[in-house]
């Protein structure tokens, strides 16, 4: 897990409306409509949290047809195991400088330094009046 994948984790548990769907999801799948109404929450603001836990792949959700043909889409948790502690951000940390290119890396005298880019010539014919 890098970086950008952990802080999605913490953001998409960071919320107590986020939680609240946790917990009506840990008994089991609900479809949309069932869990709004057992969280008191419109459907759009429900498929907003779902959407963010989904993306951190804390739920899964499913399209299904019900008997009587109507399409309804189940959402359930994924096993997941939250342990945060400083060799999990430091194993984020490290995750992201094996991943960077060489040149996202720095400039090798080891300070982790960028140098600044090169700059750029003005373009000293476009916006000029004459």
């Amino acid at each position: 897990m890098n970086s950008e994948e952990l802080l999605a984790l913490l953001s998409a548990v960071g919320h107590a409306q986020r939680l609240r769907v946790i917990g009506e999801l840990a008994d089991g799948r609900l479809y949309v409509s069932e869990l709004a109404r057992r969280l008191e929450m419109s459907r759009p603001l429900l498929y907003m949290h779902l959407d963010r836990l989904e993306k951190a792949g804390l739920v899964a959700g499913r399209l299904e047809l019900s008997e009587d043909g109507k399409a309804l889409k189940y959402f359930e948790l994924t096993p997941f195991e939250l342990k945060l502690n400083v060799a999990t951000v430091l194993a984020a940390l490290q995750e992201d400088r094996t991943a960077a290119p060489p040149e996202a890396a720095g400039d090798g005298d080891g300070d982790g330094a960028a140098e600044p880019p090169a700059a750029k010539e003005p373009n000293t014919t476009r916006g000029t009046r004459t």
